[in-house]
């Protein structure tokens, strides 16, 4: 049991894939296809992904969530901040880390499970007999999500984290962001209540939009690096516009063709269907039907030959040459199987396998399990092509009938 749990955690689990280190192509196809599309959503609405979707993003939103619930809004986290320890004080400050503790275990440790039978390991874990790694993974995942949640928040977006400086090069004049919109809003100024709106814009200068930034920038200043696209200003905006009788969507996501546009009296357009959107795409659909491909004409069964290397060959008693070599069957499939080795290539030779069926070259391998063999082929000496000759191994599923071949060589004395 310990073995096969140590086997487990060498292949990566996704969903109902299940990939082996040979073929790491597959993990790799994955994150491309990631990549292109968060290229796609960044050329169409700007960070998108770093608002709404970014783990990062959903782990402080739940953690503030938590810390709401437990302490009060700001004001009375304020307050709370500047008391003097007490036995209140002491118990929400606990509970609220207990629950960022177990949200972090539940989500950033959860990671361990994309390395590992999550079923099989879960039984593990509760049982207090999983293999070390993985508590040690599990410890070191949840000890960074509650920091980075809890502690460091919005600063991992503009300091620690590449996205705000890379976006640039993927958004145009065509990108949606989210936007203050200039030609509504100015000239700014405060508001009295029945004062006249004509010759002034519609923004009042409130700064609400500034205070319900997370990362405290004045979208009015126009796209920063800083801005996540949280759309947290266009919703305190659309309040001040409601109190005030004004239209909403002072702040929206807007573009700067748009804007341009209707500085100039013509309509607004949304060109979804850009050379760069359209070129993302493509290379989406195209990496997903080679992955597509692959996957449908994937085989369950993998075989490495490996000849040994000191000594080459052995001379035996009888004047005949052997040569061993170490077969290493890979069953992929979630059951045991039975596989029939055979040399080609070769005539007249003596083939034996070590562990094999009594009278024969039959070997199992376990579900899910990498079986290693010991292969001896001999050859009486004036049969043997000096130097050496090439051959071929092949293992064969007796159930399923799926073979593989493997090329390789049978050395004689020169």
């Amino acid at each position: 049991r310990r073995r096969r749990s140590r086997s487990a955690g060498r292949r990566f689990y996704f969903f109902f894939v299940e990939i082996w280190p040979q073929e790491v192509y597959y993990f790799t196809g994955l994150l491309i296809l990631a990549a292109l599309l968060l290229f796609l959503a960044t050329a169409l609405f700007g960070r998108v992904w770093c608002g709404y979707a970014c783990p990062q993003t959903v782990w402080t939103d739940l953690f503030i969530f938590v810390e709401r619930m437990v302490e009060g809004d700001r004001g009375a986290r304020i307050r709370l901040d500047n008391a003097p320890m007490s036995v209140s004080k002491l118990a929400k400050r606990t509970l609220k880390h207990v629950i960022w503790i177990v949200i972090a275990m539940a989500t950033g440790g959860a990671w361990v499970f994309y390395f590992a039978d999550a079923p099989t390991l879960t039984g593990q874990l509760l049982r207090f007999d999983a293999p070390l790694p993985a508590y040690v993974f599990i410890a070191m995942l949840t000890a960074f999500t509650y920091l980075l949640g809890g502690f460091a928040r919005e600063q991992v977006c503009t300091y620690m984290c590449p996205w705000p400086r890379i976006q640039a090069a993927l958004i145009d004049e065509e990108t949606f962001t989210v936007a203050y919109r200039p030609d509504r809003g100015e000239p700014r100024g405060r508001y009295r209540r029945d004062e006249s709106w004509e010759g002034r814009g519609d923004c009042i200068d409130c700064n609400q939009c500034v205070a319900a930034c997370p990362m405290g920038i004045d979208i009015r200043d126009g796209l920063q690096l800083e801005c996540t696209s949280c759309a947290l200003c266009i919703d305190a905006c659309n309040e001040v516009m409601d109190r005030v009788g004004r239209p909403r969507w002072l702040i929206a996501y807007d573009n700067d063709q748009n804007m341009a546009r209707r500085a100039s009296g013509e309509p607004e357009r949304r060109r979804l269907v850009r050379p760069r959107t359209v070129i993302y795409a493509a290379l989406m659909v195209l990496v997903g039907l080679v992955m597509l491909a692959a996957l449908a004409t994937r085989g369950m069964l993998e075989v490495n030959v490996l000849h040994d290397r000191n000594p080459l060959y052995v001379l035996l008693k009888d004047g005949s040459i052997r040569n061993g070599y170490t077969v290493k069957i890979i069953n992929k499939l979630h059951a045991a199987q039975s596989f029939e080795i055979a040399v080609d290539g070769i005539p007249q030779a003596n083939v034996a396998v070590l562990g094999a069926d009594a009278g024969g070259a039959r070997v199992e391998v376990g579900a899910d399990r990498v079986g290693s063999f010991r292969l001896f082929v001999g050859l009486p000496r004036e049969l043997a092509t000096s130097g050496h000759q090439d051959i071929v191994v092949s293992v064969t599923n007796v159930d399923s009938g799926e073979r593989v071949n493997e090329e390789t060589r049978f050395h004689a004395p020169g």
